[in-house]
């Protein structure tokens, strides 16, 4: 299993980022696809999730509204829109299979997102 994030940054408070997410090595079009993110000294935690026909994912409360997630099952990729970012969402954003539990216990290395004035 190989997981890639990308897209991460350093923004403002009310700007927008979109992470991507590609995917090898294993069936990507038979799993529920996640994202994560984690902030030191703290447990990673659930965002969001999309099911494999990518129909009616659902959110965490601090996704709900502003973020949106999408995949491709033809690139075996998976996105996340942020807008309206705020300071707390400052953190390490990483992707997995499942939802909202990680099906895979190798992880990427994350996409950095720093949001601050």
């Amino acid at each position: 299993v190989e997981l890639a994030e990308s897209g991460g940054g350093s923004v403002q408070p009310g700007e927008s980022l979109r992470l991507s997410c590609v995917t090898s090595g294993f069936p990507f079009f038979a799993y529920p696809m996640s994202w994560y993110r984690q902030v030191p000294g703290k447990a990673r935690e659930w965002v969001a999730g999309i099911p494999r026909s990518g129909i009616d994912p659902t959110y965490s409360e601090i996704a709900k509204g502003r973020f949106s997630i999408s995949r491709d099952n033809e690139r075996s990729t998976i996105s996340l829109q942020m807008n309206n970012l705020k300071p707390e969402d400052t953190a390490m954003y990483y992707c997995n299979g499942g939802y909202p539990n990680p099906s895979f216990n190798r992880w990427g290395p994350g996409t950095q997102v720093t949001v601050s004035p």
